[in-house]
């Protein structure tokens, strides 16, 4: 039986590509490795990570803020219980996206995918029982995997020395955490672990944490992380990581010259980013190009050199975000069924899912600078807005970055509670090329957090009310 799309991998970005291409009334089957769907994002990263923050997040909550709330509680950590939380999210997750795919009457074949040719897959189950698929199409879709400390060995034990994947399942809370790598995944990880009780180091190459965010973003959040205990070490080369008789040790030396330094750690988390997962999938052999870091290369229309086979996600250029995989999947799926797929790279969002959080969209200041481009900066704190005082989330602040000439949003930053679900109205407002102007004079309801990114469009050009 021949498909007309067959997806490897089953990720956000898989998942996603096969339901569209079932919906446009494409015959599509999907290739799944593991026994459940959702890829690492469902089952080992986005999801299972977001249930341990909040839960961690509202025992920090408990701790801190309910006795001024007027609620006076015991609160007391359960880790065992958490962590039931965790699984049961998880499952409820991947279990749903199986419900779509049978709704959809998508095909699913469970084992390990390798490209033969254009137009032909071969499935190998644990048995070793090999299936070869027919397909007018093939949409590469197995994201990515764990990367490791460039020139380091490191060995994963997932117990002492362990991954992302390792830190989600830790049996108990560590008296010491070391994290190697300032990043999205380090933070929130190591912000778990803090708020549960443990002492955390951030050892990080940069001279800054989220590297690539806006500069005054990132400065002023990691000034918060600190007033929640987490140390940093930043500007440091990690030489070693080693396993030993009580725990593990991180060895760093600092990027500018120095004396070297050791911290030894009951855990030792090495979250130094993601690299694309393409081994084993017979790219090479099929005649498939790649770039010099290993992704899969791709035209605007995400295709491949070789005709009918295409690439999304991780796998390919550009972040490392599950939604940026999502939206590759539709625009795939459309393009197949002859339609116009199309992604905007400029208008997509990155969430910090820490507390508080942090969320942006659009340039930087130091990339407008870089570029030479004239604009205006309009910021608000959260200390002036009257939701937030009454939440007791007066931490943070808005940024808007908008054209000196044009007035057009050329990008927006919110550090804050609940700045993941904020940034959106920004993320509107520049698909369609909107201005600081259209962001202030429209409407927001009083009281929420979301009048700060008012304030903040509104200081671009004139003056914000409320400060």
């Amino acid at each position: 039986m021949a498909y007309d799309v067959v997806v490897i991998g089953s990720g956000p970005g898989g998942y996603v590509c096969a339901i569209k291409a079932a919906q446009l009334g494409l015959r599509t089957a999907v290739v799944e490795k593991r026994e459940t769907f959702g890829g690492t994002c469902l089952n080992i990263g986005c999801i299972p990570s977001k249930a341990l923050l909040h839960a961690s997040e509202m025992l920090a909550e408990a701790q801190h803020s309910f006795d001024t709330l007027g609620v006076e509680v015991e609160p007391k950590l359960n880790l065992s219980k958490m962590m039931a939380h965790k699984d049961t999210t998880v499952s409820a997750n991947v279990n749903g996206v199986g419900f779509l795919f049978k709704k959809n009457k998508i095909d699913s074949f469970r084992g390990t995918g390798k490209v033969v040719a254009a137009g032909k897959v071969a499935v190998t189950a644990e048995d070793g029982k090999v299936e070869e698929i027919e397909a007018k199409n093939i949409v590469i879709a197995t994201g990515s995997d764990v990367a490791g400390i460039p020139g380091v060995k490191v060995e994963f034990d997932e117990k002492v020395i362990v991954s992302s994947t390792g830190a989600l399942s830790l049996p108990k809370v560590p008296e010491t955490l070391v994290v190697v790598g300032g990043g999205v995944i380090g933070l929130e990880l190591g912000s778990v672990w803090a708020r549960l009780g443990a002492k955390v180091t951030v050892v990080e190459y940069l001279d800054t944490i989220l590297g690539g965010m806006d500069g005054e973003v990132a400065k002023q959040f990691q000034r918060m992380l600190a007033k929640q205990g987490i140390a940093f070490k930043l500007g440091s080369k990690v030489t070693g990581a080693a396993k030993g008789k009580k725990g593990a040790s991180v060895t760093f030396e600092p990027v500018k010259g120095g004396d070297a330094e050791t911290i030894e750690a009951d855990v030792v988390l090495v979250a130094t980013g993601r690299s694309p997962y393409t081994e084993g999938l017979g790219l090479k052999e099929a005649g498939v190009e790649m770039d010099e870091r290993g992704r899969v290369r791709t035209d605007g229309h995400l295709r491949t050199n070789v005709p009918g086979i295409y690439a999304i996600g991780d796998v390919v250029a550009g972040p490392m975000l599950a939604h940026k995989a999502e939206d590759e999947g539709v625009a795939v799926a459309e393009i197949i069924a002859g339609q116009a797929g199309h992604v905007n790279y400029d208008v997509i969002p990155s969430v910090v899912y820490t507390s508080p959080e942090v969320a942006s969209v659009g340039k930087t200041e130091e990339e407008l600078k870089k570029a030479g481009i004239d604009y205006k900066v309009g910021k608000f704190p959260f200390t002036a807005n009257g939701r937030a005082r009454a939440m007791l989330h007066t931490d943070g602040f808005v940024k808007v970055l908008a054209d000196k000439a044009t007035d057009k949003v050329l990008g927006a930053h919110i550090v804050g509670f609940g700045a993941g679900e904020m940034i959106h109205e920004a993320v509107v407002l520049m698909e369609f090329g909107g201005s600081a102007e259209d962001l202030a004079r429209t409407c927001h309801a009083h009281p929420t957090m979301s009048e700060a990114v008012k304030e903040a469009a509104l200081a671009t050009f004139f003056k914000p009310i409320h400060m």
